[in-house]
Order: C-alpha cells, then structure tokens, then sequence
C-alpha cells in the first residue's frame, strides 16, 4: 500500500523531529519516518544530558545560539515543558581562549564572568582549574529524549503523522515528486523529502537521486562512535557543564540528569571515538584505552567526584571537517546533517532553516549549503 503526503522527514532525531514540528506548524501535510522510535538509543539524540551553552570562538555560533533559545522557550510554553535545565557553564584550559570567548559574548549580549583560576577553584572547589575561567550563567543541559518527544508531539498536533520502525532504504524520482521505499518494501509518495539520518546518512546518500555535482560539493562526513562514562557526585556541591581544551585532551562534562539517576558527571572526550562507516556499524563497546584516558583525566581536574565510573554508554557523531552543519538542498531534497558534536542546541532552529529550505520561504546560512558553490550536473 503507497500513501502520499506533502513532506516526508527521514528520521526522529532533534534535527528531523524539530523540522517536521516547523514544517507541520505551517499547514502542510508531513509525514515522518523513522528506523525504530523517536530519539533511538542506538542514534545521537538519545538519553537527557546534551550541553546547551552560548560560548562559541565564532561570533556566528553565540549569535545563532540566542536566535535558537528563543525557539526552545517557544517549544517549553507550547509543550508545557522546561527542557533546558539551568547549569552554567565554564570553559578553561590553555587552548580553549576564554578572553576570546569573553569577547564574543560581549557582542552577542550574552551574560558572562571573567575569573581567575584561584576564583574558580573558590567558587567550584570540585574542579581543579588551571587556567582563567569565563562563566556564562545561561548555559544549561538539554533533555534530548524529552525534547525529541516534545517537538514530535507538537507535529502530531499539527497533523503530521509518526510511522515507527519504517527504515526508509531509497528514494526514487516520481512524477513531479518521489517515493520512499522502506526496507520492508512499504512505499509513501510525497512532492519533498527531508533526509535527516544522521550516521545513517553515509549509507543512504548513494540511494537518493541526487545531482552528481550535488553529491561531489558535500563536505566529507564522518561517524564516530563517542563514549561517555558517568563519575558519581563525592559531594553536594551544583555542578557546572565545562569544557576543557588542554594541550593533549579536550573533555566536555555536565550533570547527567536521568541518565545518571542525578548522581553524577557525565564526563567524555571530545571526538575520542574510532570512526565507523555508518551508523549500521556501530557495536556499543567501550574502547578501554579512551576510558583510561578519560579516567586519568578525572583523576587529575575533578576531584569532586569518585575517579571511578559508575555507568557508561556509547552514542554517535557525525562530523563534517570544519563542523559547520549541513543543510542543503538539490531539487525536492533537502538533506540535514546538524551533528558535528554540537548540533543539539541549535535543535529548533536548525527544523527552522531546513523548513524554510524545503519550502523555499526562506534562506540557510551560505556556510550550510555547499551546493552555492558549485555547479550541478
């Protein structure tokens, strides 16, 4: 049996889901698929800590991240929810630049501290600082899971409508539109289709009718499987996100929330994992090299938790060179990858650019769409 409808969106992470949420909010008709539920554990948007934080060396970054917390208030107000939960965030170390980053903050108005390492460790004696801090009161952890469901009911709200365990396997050209064969062999007809599977976007772009000039002009794209490990709370103290970029290692932490039954840090390094073809290839084991590495470092800058991890997980990166994210489109197909390790704070406002793209009301950031600079075949 073949259903039609206006739109179909490929996947219900934070970028999928957000988009078919912006798209259905403007009347059309939207239908979304995805491989198994909405913020799959086996994807990048599930579980409930993601870092949402304003301090970004690129003033373009901090600037889009105040445009994108105006829509995640708008999603709080109309789901009833409060998905960002307030943290603060520092950021230190010898190669993260928090003078540099003081000053974007300054011209993106964002509120914003100063301190001196002594000062840190006075006022976050569960972190042993080595250098100038810059704090942001702002920044806080996103509830990823929750945040998916919530952006995903609101385009049920809409009209949209949610087929789960519908693993779309290729796109062809029909009539004016296309069809969206499952692997299953179901089918939907729709005039737009919006791809946005994340690690499992390498393995599908070779089965989408894309411009050969199209496909040639995308960036690289990558999948990690990351790791992160949960060090539980020694005392009562509120914990900061942080992100620490030093001479050897950059580490990211923030509270756990649910995830860690609100008992600890979930602590990882950066772009630690092995690269994987695709998503389809990922095996959930921890590499023990990258847990020493992690653990070593806990042991050393954070003191204010046992240096012994009480659970860990693996999820996914997608990654371009320069981790600008890619929002594009050739003909009826926009094509959303907004991972590079950041993307989740930019949720709504990254479904707000690939909706206005797919519909044509509106313009993408040139940085997100490689096909401006080339020409199509």
């Amino acid at each position: 049996m073949t259903t039609s409808t206006d739109y179909v969106v490929v996947g219900a992470g934070l970028a999928g889901a957000a988009t078919a949420w912006q798209l259905a909010r403007r009347g059309h008709q939207v239908t979304i698929v995805e491989r198994t539920t909405p913020a799959s554990h086996d994807g990048s948007s599930h579980g409930s800590a993601r870092i949402f934080r304003y301090a970004y060396p690129d003033p373009f970054y901090a600037r889009a991240v105040v445009e994108s917390r105006a829509l995640w208030d708008e999603l709080d107000r109309a789901s009833g929810l409060e998905l960002i939960t307030p943290a603060g965030a520092v950021d230190y170390g010898p190669h993260r630049g928090p003078d540099q980053l003081a000053r974007v903050l300054a011209g993106a108005g964002v509120d914003h501290e100063l301190l001196s390492a002594a000062e840190a460790r006075s006022r976050w004696p569960q972190i042993a600082f080595d250098t100038p801090v810059l704090w942001h009161p702002g920044a806080g952890v996103i509830d990823a899971e929750r945040s998916v469901h919530a952006m995903v009911g609101q385009a049920i709200q809409h009209g949209a409508t949610v087929l789960t365990g519908w693993s779309a396997a290729r796109v062809e050209e029909h009539g004016a539109g296309y069809r969206v064969h499952s692997e299953a062999g179901e089918t939907i007809e729709a005039g737009h289709v919006v791809v946005s599977a994340g690690g499992w976007l390498p393995a599908l772009m070779g089965h989408l009718p894309l411009p050969a000039g199209f496909l040639a002009g995308l960036p690289r794209i990558t999948v990690r499987q990351e790791q992160a490990y949960h060090f539980r709370y020694r005392t009562d103290e509120p914990w900061p996100t942080f992100i620490h970029k030093s001479a050897d290692l950059q580490t990211y932490g923030l509270p756990g929330g649910r995830d860690a039954g609100f008992a600890g840090q979930k602590v990882a390094e950066y772009n630690g994992g092995g690269i994987i073809p695709s998503a389809a290839e990922q095996t959930g084991t921890v590499d023990p090299r990258n847990r020493l590495r992690v653990v070593d470092y806990v042991r050393k800058y954070l003191p204010g938790v046992d240096p012994e991890p009480y659970a860990e997980t693996t999820c996914l990166f997608t990654n371009t060179p320069d981790e600008d994210f890619i929002v594009d489109r050739a003909h009826g197909i926009t094509i959303l990858s907004p991972c590079s390790g950041h993307g989740a704070k930019f949720a709504p406002l990254i479904g707000r650019w690939a909706a206005d793209l797919a519909t044509g009301s509106g313009s993408v950031p040139a940085r997100f769409r490689p096909s401006l600079n080339i020409s199509h075949s």
